[in-house]
């Protein structure tokens, strides 16, 4: 970043977008700059990434059946892969603990599924952790992918990533490359 003369800051999807936190005072073109560099970053790296989307509404607000669904995504994906997951000597979970009903369906299924005494898990901030801020992205990707297909894209969506296509070409389709299917 230093090369480029930009400034190295975490990466953090939702300030870099909108201009907030470490990344205010920044231009538009800056920010732009420092995600370019982080996609780069990202493609490079030897990762595989799943998410799961889900609507709160799809659920009627049924805590217990959106927490039942999202375990069973978790569950469904680590089975389909568990000769990968096996093959580490440690598997570390590391989450921000965002939301309370994700800390329990992640911990809750891994040990089951994967039912290994080689489990750490790990608080993460993405201040700290490169991988932290790459799942933010990912994820960032993701919703931002969810919000053009059902029209609900912002402007600020429109300013970083231009339109569906050019988001899907530049964006989505080379990171998708990547993402572990179930």
């Amino acid at each position: 970043m230093a090369d480029y003369g930009l400034p190295d800051v975490p990466f953090h999807a939702g300030p870099l977008l909108t201009g907030h936190d470490a990344y205010e005072g920044m231009s538009l073109s800056e920010r732009k700059r420092l995600l370019g560099l982080f996609v780069i970053m990202t493609r490079r790296l030897p990762i595989t990434y799943r998410t799961f989307v889900h609507r709160k509404s799809d659920f009627d607000d049924n805590r217990q059946r959106f927490e039942a669904q999202l375990k069973r995504d978790i569950v469904n994906l680590l089975l389909a892969h568990l000769s990968d997951f096996h093959s580490y000597g440690t598997v570390k979970v590391y989450y921000d603990g965002g939301q309370q009903i994700v800390t329990d369906a992640l911990r809750g299924e891994i040990e089951y599924a994967l039912s290994i005494d080689a489990i750490v898990y790990r608080d993460a901030s993405p201040r700290d952790y490169r991988l932290e801020q790459v799942a933010d992205f990912l994820c960032t990707l993701e919703l931002t992918c969810e919000k053009f297909r059902n029209g609900e894209q912002t402007e600020t969506d429109n300013k970083f990533f231009g339109d569906w296509k050019s988001f899907r070409v530049n964006y989505l389709k080379p990171i998708r490359r990547k993402r572990l299917e179930s």
